[in-house]
């Protein structure tokens, strides 16, 4: 009877450490963060994914240094996207070709299946498939979608195009917050806009230049990370 219970014992404590630890590494892969986009326009409140790691901490690690701070949406598309995070923005004179800039390093391609460019999504921009076909995505310059609602119709069109079928919650999505579902699977998306859309929505209505920034400039103010 000892000898089982004690083989009974071990069982259970094996099994135990055994959950603990998948349990541990499980949460770690999850961590989400919040931060605040304070801008010229207003509070955009966001999270950013933990199933996308190192886009994750390289974001929090600009934001604490202040890369962030005062540096311009320079390319917005109303029903597309709003793109910041180009440095040579700070201070840039008017009509100044912006877009180049980063941090001197680009980050591997973290596109997850499941994470899809919905509204409010926040994705890293990079330069185009032919000289970079990994995919790696820019250091420091990223968008928000805000996009537009698309039909069940278009979004058939679509899947025939890209030979794969749209999900039951992004056709949620897109025939209803809108998004911009040409480009999922192409671009890393890490975070979600939880507030603030409505910033989103006047940034992308601004006056823009033939390049496609904004007349009047508008830039971030700070980000601050909540937890």
């Amino acid at each position: 009877m000892r000898t089982r219970y004690s083989t009974l014992l071990f069982t259970l404590i094996f099994l135990g450490a055994f959950l603990f630890m998948g349990c541990t590494k499980s949460g770690n892969s999850s961590n989400s963060r919040d931060l605040l986009i304070r801008t010229d326009k207003g509070d955009i409140d966001i999270v950013l994914y933990g199933q996308t790691p190192e886009h994750r901490d390289n974001f929090i690690k600009l934001a604490e240094e202040g890369f962030y701070d005062g540096v311009l949406f320079h390319r917005v598309i109303k029903e597309f996207m709003i793109q910041t995070g180009d440095p040579h923005s700070r201070d840039a004179a008017p009509g100044e070709v912006l877009g180049s800039g980063g941090p001197g390093y680009t980050i591997p391609a973290e596109i997850v299946e499941g994470l899809f460019h919905k509204k409010g999504a926040i994705a890293a921009a990079r330069q185009g498939d032919q000289v970079n076909p990994q995919r790696r995505s820019s250091g420091s310059q990223f968008y928000i979608v805000q996009g537009r609602i698309w039909s069940n119709e278009e979004l058939d069109q679509m899947e025939q195009d890209r030979n794969k079928p749209f999900t039951e919650e992004q056709r949620e999505k897109y025939t209803t917050l809108g998004g911009t579902p040409h480009l999922d699977d192409a671009y890393t998306v890490f975070g979600q806009v939880t507030s603030g859309l409505e910033v989103i929505d006047s940034i992308a209505a601004s006056q823009t230049d033939d390049r496609d920034r904004p007349v009047e400039d508008i830039s971030i103010i700070s980000i601050e990370i909540l937890d």
